[in-house]
């Protein structure tokens, strides 16, 4: 006896397929999967048995040894499918998928085994070897694009469950389309690859093993998603459909005389440009997508991917072109994906209470009006989160507490499903289904998930309107903080010139007085302009000169000249170069230097000084006044519409100056006691480079005048 490799290689296959069939007995737990990893080692056992005899020379059927190769490659296809949750031998006998399965499976072989017996009985040719070649090489190929599949879609945890079987499938399916391949671009089988094909098997059998051994009593298992079941299934049926053009381009080319050639160009591009029709049609995609879900999953729907799907879907877009597309738009097209829903409407609650139209899609020229807020459809959804549907309410009224619709509701082409958008109990929208492409029935899946994303709908409309009335009164605010200052810059003028009317009885014959009145008028006027300008160009850029604080100081000093008490000016340099608008940095040392006047008595007293550093100059305003808490300073003072003057207050001032030396690079601090007195101290940024000295105004000038 000639032991060839062929012969050791073979052998050894099945002695190591036989241990493992042993071991695959022993740990036996009534599982799809270990019932078909029984079943397909016991046929590889068989299958190599049958390989090793025939390579000690003994002469077998060519049908017995070719149908336990297709046993052999089926057996490995149900350890796949048991894999994804398809059961080949099901324990109860039910009309199903995998009824359907089983049965094609059966009869595929069956059907093959026939011929072949058929063939060796009665020495006819019904299919060729290169045909048995092809169908060989189109089994390995799918089965490959399975396993490929079921490893793409597992998790990591149940990659390592079944890492080793994947390896061992994909080996023995690789080395046959390889094998196969070779054979029928060559017209012959290599002798090498052939020789060989028992020891490759051999090699998968203690990865299989292994796989027994880690999974400790767990089961082998993966989720499978709709979408990798709806793709490998266009692409199986996309495949047999291409099959088939083949071969009838085979036969139009063979029959088809001097015409043959041209008619078959013509035959594949007509098929081609049909097979794409076919696969972009939405109506064979939704069929599809439901023969799936109805057959091959306990629910309906991947609530996961539904959830990713809806959340990105309601999402403020990314590119420009779909931004024009509104919330309402992006909200109705996502429930209408839900259903396969072919058109849809969306009203949106107003101020009043009622809902009016925002948006539709499907629905042609359609008037779609509004709906009233004492209307029964708002009133039937107010008390319950129900969705209405149309033909349940056409044939049986009664089972919506017999509610009247809208005219146009009914009326409009093809309506379905009234789904409200809620949340808290709170109505916000209504969205109109048209119906789908495909018929559908309805149960709690459908429903239940439709009310999830419509709520979802409802908490992003909702807070779209909300930012859009945030925006409208953050817009109102900025008008009614502009009239603020406003109002407290003339209330301010009004209050010197109501000084200036109240004193002219008295000191009109008096040339110093008129003089006063005429300069503190001017003022008033210039103040006035700035205002107008301010209110005209709200967003214009404030003019920054060179100026010299001494000349600001002196000025404020000279026009408080009147007040009880005067306040007094110690300078400690006659030239201070800073660089601000004057008029701007006179209102806020004016209006500090006024509320502390205000807080004193007529006797205390109100001090103003100076000083520098390198950087800095610093104004310190002091007095002797009712002083402030803490608690106000740090809560309060600075917060707009906050005062101490109660009604007569308008509680901005500190507010603006604070934001006026902060502009210009500045701040201000305060240091504050009850009953003993304030300092507000405010720092300005220097200029580089000191400006030529100015004399400033005499600062003595308010005591002379309170003398006179």
């Amino acid at each position: 006896m000639d032991l060839s490799f062929s012969v050791i290689g073979n052998a050894t296959g099945a002695i190591t397929f036989a241990l493992l069939m042993i071991y695959a007995v022993r740990s036996y737990q009534r599982r799809a999967t270990d019932k078909a990893i029984l079943f397909a080692t016991s046929t590889t056992l068989c299958w190599l048995l049958i390989l090793t005899i025939q390579a000690l020379g003994f002469e077998l059927p060519f049908t017995l040894r070719y149908s336990l190769e297709l046993l052999r490659t089926a057996a490995w296809f149900t350890v796949l499918y048991a894999i994804l949750g398809v059961t080949v031998f099901p324990s109860k006998f039910k009309i199903g998928p995998q009824f359907f399965f089983t049965t094609g499976v059966i009869t595929l072989i069956s059907g093959l085994i026939a011929v072949l017996i058929i063939q060796e009985l009665f020495t006819i040719s019904l299919v060729s070897g290169k045909t048995l070649l092809v169908l060989n090489v189109l089994v390995s190929l799918v089965g490959i694009l399975l396993l490929e599949q079921i490893w793409r879609n597992s998790s990591l945890f149940t990659r390592a469950g079944i890492k080793y079987l994947s390896i061992a499938v994909a080996t023995i399916l690789a080395y046959d389309f390889v094998m196969y391949s070779d054979a029928l671009l060559f017209n012959r089988l290599s002798g090498a690859l052939w020789d060989s094909r028992g020891a490759v098997n051999a090699l998968a059998a203690p990865l299989i093993a292994a796989t027994l051994v880690n999974r400790k009593g767990k089961a082998l298992g993966i989720h499978i998603s709709r979408q990798m079941v709806f793709h490998t299934t266009t692409l199986v049926i996309a495949g047999i459909y291409l099959l088939f053009v083949s071969a009838g381009g085979y036969y139009i080319n063979v029959f088809g005389g001097s015409w043959g050639a041209a008619l078959r160009v013509l035959f594949l591009f007509s098929a081609g440009i049909f097979l794409i029709l076919v696969i972009s049609s939405p109506n064979l995609r939704a069929r599809t997508m439901v023969f799936i879900s109805k057959n091959f999953f306990d629910y309906k729907y991947d609530y996961r991917d539904e959830w990713i799907k809806s959340t990105s879907s309601l999402q403020t877009p990314a590119s420009e072109s779909s931004k024009k597309e509104s919330l309402y738009r992006r909200s109705t097209n996502t429930l209408a994906e839900l259903v396969q829903a072919q058109a849809g409407v969306i009203w949106s609650q107003d101020e009043d209470g009622n809902l009016t139209f925002k948006d539709q899609f499907g629905f042609d020229q359609h008037n779609f009006g509004l709906i009233n807020n004492d209307s029964d459809l708002i009133q039937y959804f107010n008390d319950n989160d129900w969705i209405i549907n149309l033909n349940e309410y056409l044939t049986d009224p009664d089972k919506y507490g017999l509610i009247e619709l809208p005219e146009f509701v009914l009326t409009c082409e093809n309506p379905w499903l009234l789904v409200p958008l809620k949340v808290n109990d709170k109505l916000s929208a209504i969205v109109l289904l048209g119906k789908p492409y495909v018929p559908m029935d309805l149960n709690w899946e459908n429903y239940d998930l439709l009310k999830i994303v419509a709520q979802q709908a409802c908490s992003y409309i909702d807070q779209h309107s909300s930012e859009e009335q945030l925006a409208q009164s953050q817009q109102f605010e900025a008008v009614n903080q502009t009239s603020a200052f406003l109002i407290h810059d003339i209330k301010t003028i009004i209050a010197q010139l109501s000084m200036m009317v109240k004193n002219a009885p008295k000191h009109k014959s008096n040339p110093a007085f008129v003089d006063d009145m005429i300069e503190t008028t001017r003022h008033s006027v210039e103040k006035m302009e700035h205002l107008l300008g301010q209110i005209r160009n709200p967003n214009q850029h404030e003019k920054l000169s060179d100026i010299n604080l001494c000349d600001i100081l002196s000025k404020v000093c000279y026009e408080k000249r009147n007040a009880l008490p005067v306040p007094t000016l110690k300078l400690h340099s006659e030239n201070i170069p800073i660089q601000a608008d004057a008029q701007q940095l006179a209102s806020v040392i004016e209006h500090i230097t006024q509320n502390a006047i205000e807080a004193c008595s007529k006797d205390g007293h109100v001090d103003i000084s100076t000083k520098a550093s390198p950087d800095y100059a610093f104004i310190f305003i002091q007095d002797n006044g009712s002083g402030m808490e803490e608690e106000f300073i740090t809560n309060e003072l600075f917060k707009p519409f906050s005062s101490t003057k109660g009604l007569t207050g308008m509680g901005i001032g500190a507010y603006q100056s604070r934001e006026y030396l902060r502009k210009i690079g500045g701040s201000i601090s305060v240091t504050s006691e009850p009953d003993i007195g304030t300092c507000f101290t405010l720092s300005i940024p220097l200029l580089e480079e000191p400006q030529p000295e100015h004399k400033p105004q005499a600062i003595q000038k308010p005591q002379q005048d309170k003398e006179a």
